[in-house]
């Protein structure tokens, strides 16, 4: 997922996507510790999103940005 989508994103839309991609990572993680993965460059995809996902949420946390808020 690339930076430039994320930033488009609500807060509520991010906080929901970096839950699921926290459970995936950890999801790639035990099944490469029981038997190995046929792409392991996969577990290093979602730990860079995950970041890029933090990363944006603290971004906007900082910022106090009201922009990007959750829309009701």
């Amino acid at each position: 997922m690339e930076q430039k989508v994320i930033r488009e994103l609500t807060t509520a839309e991010i906080k929901e996507r970096l839950d699921e991609e926290k459970r995936q990572l950890l999801k790639l993680k035990l099944n490469h510790a029981v038997s190995p993965l046929e792409n392991p460059n996969k577990i290093k995809a979602y730990r860079k999103t995950v970041a890029r996902l933090e990363t944006e949420l603290r971004r906007r946390i900082l910022s106090g940005d009201t922009v990007k808020q959750d829309k009701k």
